[in-house]
């Protein structure tokens, strides 16, 4: 968990040099969140970096829900202490909405909301989505959760040999997640997206999600090669 929460403040430097570039002063928020979140994972890592062992299936089962739980509590910090002065409710509810891809959102006004606020919804979405299909594909036969226990057929029995290659599967899934993810960004900036949205679409796009950088959504562009692109990453 302290290592999950090193990663989310790393990556909240993202959209604080985009609130930079633009010249917003929600770029504040962002360092002040990531250097939260950093010395959280810092104080849960560190200690605990030399206990060594993998993890067992209660140990695994545990794990899930948690990060599913303080990820979010975490990623809200910047939604929160922004300009947009929501409640602390509205702006878990926002985080927690794009970590599970469940894309509901109570914001409105997207078309004038802070570029770096806009970003990080949509790096949420990415990273819950491509963290489902991680959960699904490789922790989830090693828990033998549900109707997963089939896909353990493709392990070796014995645990120490199964999280490794659980590790292997993951990191395939991450640079295969990225290359699509890139792919698309690249295509609808081709068919006349400017770099911000199509970078911004092609996040939520691929995690399923459906935020977007307009209240309008992909109906804002009024363009068919964009929308049959959406229907082509999303599937």
């Amino acid at each position: 968990l302290g290592l999950l929460l090193i990663l989310m403040g790393m990556a909240m430097l993202i959209p604080a040099s985009v609130d930079i570039i633009y010249n917003n002063k929600d770029w504040e928020v962002f360092v002040l969140s990531s250097a939260i979140a950093i010395f959280l994972g810092g104080l849960m890592s560190i200690p605990t970096r030399d206990v060594g062992g993998n993890l067992n299936k209660r140990e695994l089962l545990i794990l899930i829900p948690l990060a599913w739980i303080t990820m979010p509590s975490i990623a809200t910090l910047p939604i929160y202490t922004s300009e947009l002065g929501l409640s602390f409710t509205d702006a878990y509810f926002e985080s927690l909405s794009g970590m599970t891809t469940t894309g509901a959102t109570i914001l409105s006004n997207l078309d004038n909301a802070p570029p770096g606020i806009l970003l990080w919804r949509s790096i949420l979405q990415w990273m819950g989505g491509i963290g489902i299909v991680i959960m699904a594909s490789g922790l989830l036969p090693i828990a033998q959760v549900g109707g997963m226990q089939l896909l353990q057929l493709e392990f070796d029995s014995r645990m120490e040999k199964i999280l490794p290659r659980t590790a292997q599967l993951s990191l395939v899934i991450v640079l295969l997640y990225s290359a699509i993810t890139l792919v698309c960004a690249c295509l609808y900036f081709i068919f006349g997206m400017s770099g911000f949205d199509a970078i911004n679409h092609a996040m939520t796009t691929v995690a399923t999600g459906g935020y977007s950088t307009h209240d309008a959504s992909i109906g804002y562009f009024n363009n068919d090669k964009i929308i049959i692109t959406s229907i082509i990453f999303m599937i």
